[in-house]
């Protein structure tokens, strides 16, 4: 390790920038593996990240291709994760290319360690070099590769050699349950020497000592036929142990290279998991299995190919069988029953042989716990599933299923991106919707919403052909809340109400709750806020039924983002820290994010510090971006973009405004592109006009608010098209064009009536009064005679919901009228501050019922 850590360091004096690689090779069983992995946690303080990855080079199994190893290496060193969900393979030499493209680039000017564990390719080790980088490439291999000339590289070669006489007796007195004495040495001698020097097999066949004396011990291991020292010392060790032990390790060879713990072996053994849990001691004690962390173990490579051969020797082929369909069964609840825990009873768990009794019979003490197992358990569950073919479908179904959603709910899309292949190699059909279905909803979290569109549509097609009505009705639920954020919301409005229909009876009631949450967010952003309330109510009301804390969370969140609407800050403020607190027991780091940058837009709401707000909502766009959620990051810049408007910032703000405009314009959501047009529109005009004293440079202003209004009437959100004509309405006003701002005043006024929103119409009727004395026909005389009668009715005709700042707009208005208008003045009411603020369309004034 000493001379590792030299080569770094040599390496980091030098004023060329190149990898470190070391190539460490020896025999199974030298502990090269061991070696590596102890040497860069050693040096961990030097670089910015690790990854280990398994080449199974000279396993006897099929090597790891490439395009996996780039794939395991990208996930684990944090790239784009897109990248890894999408693994299209039409073309699998573009892929390959692209892919070794994307490493190279995200790990220039990176130092970071890796591990390529078990290599035997030294072409596959050269695409792995993290090139024009400080890092450290340790490489395992059986023999010395022959890594070729040129390398970019500073390549080392270290040899695993067996250890010595001193070395290999310190490791079989550790390795002895107890050692006689006086010691032994010349059948310790004899001992090392049938071990080959080996660590692994000194360690297994010292375990022997204690039982066996140490001449005993070397006369049962010369008298074996096994092929090498490891095998030889396992041979010896395995005969000394009990039959429950022997059996277990034979079936341990059943879950592959992955980690397991009790829950897995007394599925194997099946019988309950403290008496599995004393086998899997024993087998550790044994030094068959190696200790990871906590309670878990890993086989070793040579370990398991012995163990492999032991069980097809020694159990009949329904043994095997049965065993295997314990360990996904066990899985299957288990997984289930977190994710339950979670997102309540839903269609996809509601089979009662996966839900009777398994919160008893497992005992999760706590949400936290649960989300910890799955943590701890999901690599493995994924591997199990690589062996899967003779399992009943329901129990993989089910597993499958439960460990999709955590994929989604951690945002591990890299393992989804495995799962949809694994279904698609294996062509199961209700398997292959399930996981297209969930790789739809992760593109959408991406950002990628044409995609996650096509995957979805998809989807339902399948589900209809297969007749299966609630994997349609959820793949619907899922591809209106796509056309949602693409902004097509009447469609998504019919998808979703044809979701409902299907999730009818109390069977699905845990599927209806989360369509309704989903239908409420759109006929929110319709300006349907009394249905968007009661859908809501009805939702929170379900989910709490299905014990659903999840989509109580969301639930919660939707009702903080219609209070918001209403204006109602302190009672959005109360859902949107029940909906944080709930994101946080489940670990939904997405949820966090969402709730932490409505809690921020409160704040604008309210008119309260801008300086916290914006504060808030950088430390929101900050957990956005960790979860890579495009979205969340679009609307928190859109905000962020308001903050500085109120805070007087106009140049930043604009900027974050256009880069929100560019997000949604990225992702084809053309609500959210609307939306940003219409504010940048605003904060643009405001700030030309803030520089030459007024509206008559407001030309590209005048554009985008004009795209905005055709976008928002093309969605259908009267809302906004309303809202953009009064601001139209303001531009051609103070550019001397009163007769068409008098018929955008008078449209915003039809709009905003055609929902209800009294509080609009009260800003496009008092512009309407502020026009007249120059759009008349009859003359400013007369303008001014009907601007002042209209006038005095919407000052008699208030209503909680309207502006306060109209009110004493239109006094002050209404003594300019007194006083004489004369068409010469020109239209002053942008001067005199006379329009509607950002505040004004924050707050949608709809009657609602409390």
């Amino acid at each position: 390790m000493l001379r590792i850590a030299q080569w770094v360091h040599a390496s980091r004096a030098s004023t060329e920038t190149k990898p470190t690689v070391v190539v460490l090779h020896g025999p199974p069983g030298s502990g090269r593996t061991t070696l590596a992995v102890r040497a860069a946690h050693h040096l961990r303080d030097q670089f910015r990240g690790a990854c280990v990855v398994d080449l199974r080079g000279g396993s006897g199994e099929r090597p790891l291709p490439v395009r996996d190893a780039l794939l395991h290496l990208l996930n684990r060193l944090g790239a784009p994760r897109e990248q890894l969900l999408f693994r299209e393979r039409s073309s699998p030499e573009s892929q390959l290319g692209r892919l070794v493209e994307l490493y190279h680039r995200h790990v220039r000017d990176l130092p970071v360690t890796v591990v390529l564990d078990d290599a035997s390719d030294a072409e596959q080790v050269r695409i792995l070099l993290p090139e024009r980088s400080d890092s450290l490439l340790l490489v395992t291999a059986r023999e010395p590769l022959d890594l070729p000339p040129g390398l970019p590289a500073r390549v080392h070669e270290l040899p695993v050699e067996p250890l010595d006489a001193a070395g290999a007796e310190e490791l079989l007195r550790q390795s002895a349950e107890t050692v006689p004495e006086p010691y032994d040495a010349q059948a310790g001698d004899r001992i090392t020497e049938l071990c080959g020097g080996l660590p692994l097999a000194l360690r297994v066949a010292g375990s022997s000592l204690g039982d066996r004396a140490p001449r005993e011990l070397a006369e049962a291991l010369e008298q074996q036929t096994a092929r090498g020292p490891v095998e030889r010392a396992m041979a010896v060790r395995c005969a000394d142990l009990p039959g429950p032990a022997r059996t277990l390790l034979r079936r341990l060879s059943l879950a592959g290279r992955a980690s397991l713990g009790a829950g897995a072996a007394a599925a194997l053994l099946a019988t309950g998991e403290e008496e599995a849990g004393r086998q899997l001691t024993a087998l550790a004690r044994a030094g068959f299995v190696e200790h990871v962390r906590a309670s878990r173990y890993r086989l070793h490579d040579v370990v398991r190919s012995f163990a492999r051969e032991r069980l097809l020797a020694e159990e009949e082929p329904a043994e095997r069988s049965a065993a295997q369909e314990r360990l996904i069964r066990s899985y299957a609840e288990l997984a289930d029953s977190v994710i339950r825990l979670v997102d309540g009873k839903t269609s996809t768990r509601a089979d009662q042989t996966f839900g009777t009794g398994t919160f008893g019979r497992h005992g999760f003490t706590s949400l936290e716990a649960a989300l910890r197992w799955l943590d701890d358990e999901s690599s493995f569950i994924t591997a199990a599933l690589r062996h899967a073919e003779d399992v009943d479908q329901s129990a993989v179904l089910h597993l499958l299923g439960a460990l999709c959603d955590y994929c989604l709910l951690r945002g591990d899309l890299y393992r989804l991106g495995e799962l949809n292949e694994l279904t698609k190699a294996a062509d199961r059909g209700l398997l292959v919707r399930s996981v297209q279905w969930r790789t739809g909803v992760a593109a959408r979290q991406l950002g990628e919403l044409d995609k996650a569109r096509t995957t979805l549509t998809s989807v339902v097609d399948l589900y209809f052909a297969a007749e299966h009505p609630a994997g349609a009705a959820r793949a619907l639920r899922d591809l209106g809340i796509t056309l949602h954020h693409q902004g097509s919301l009447p469609e998504a409005a019919a998808k979703l109400r044809e979701a409902v229909s299907m999730q009818a009876g109390d069977d699905f009631a845990g599927d209806r709750a989360w369509s309704l949450h989903a239908l409420a967010a759109v006929e929110r952003d319709r300006a349907n806020i009394r249905e968007a309330l009661d859908l809501l109510r009805t939702a929170l009301e379900l989910h709490r039924g299905s014990e659903s804390v999840h989509g109580q969370a969301w639930a919660h969140f939707q009702l903080g983002q219609v209070y918001l609407r209403m204006g109602r800050v302190t009672d959005a403020e109360s859902e949107l820290r029940r909906a944080l607190e709930q994101y946080d027991s489940t670990r939904d780091a997405r949820g966090e994010a969402w709730a932490l940058t409505e809690l921020a837009r409160a704040r604008l709401v309210a008119r309260g510090d801008a300086g916290t707000a914006e504060e808030e909502l950088r430390h929101a766009l900050a957990r956005h971006r960790d979860n890579e959620d495009a979205r969340g990051e679009a609307w928190t810049r859109y905000y962020l973009g308001q903050a500085l408007e109120e805070r007087g910032r106009l140049n930043d703000a604009v900027r974050e405004l256009e880069r929100a405009r560019t997000m949604f314009s990225r992702m084809r959501d053309v609500y959210g592109l609307a939306c940003a047009r219409h504010h940048s529109a605003r904060v643009t005009r405001d700030q030309r006009a803030a520089q030459t004293g007024s509206l008559r440079n407001s030309g590209f202003a005048r554009q985008l608010l004009q795209d905005a209004r055709q976008d928002f009437h093309r969605v259908g959100v009267p809302h906004g098209e309303a809202w953009s004509c009064t601001e139209l309405a303001v531009i051609d006003a103070g550019n001397g064009r009163p007769e068409q701002a008098l018929e955008l005043a008078d449209e915003a006024a039809r709009l905003f009536e055609s929902y209800g929103d009294r509080r609009g119409a009260d800003w496009a009727r008092f512009l309407r009064c502020t026009l007249l004395p120059f759009a008349s026909p009859g003359g400013s005389v007369v303008g001014s005679a009907v601007a002042q009668e209209e006038l005095a009715a919407l000052v008699r005709e208030g209503h909680p919901a309207r502006d306060s700042k109209l009110d004493d707009c239109a006094e002050a208005f209404g003594l300019i009228l007194e006083r004489g208008v004369t068409p010469e003045t020109g239209w002053q009411a942008w001067q005199l501050g006379m329009v509607p603020t950002r505040h004004s369309r924050e707050v949608m004034g709809t009657a609602v019922d409390a």
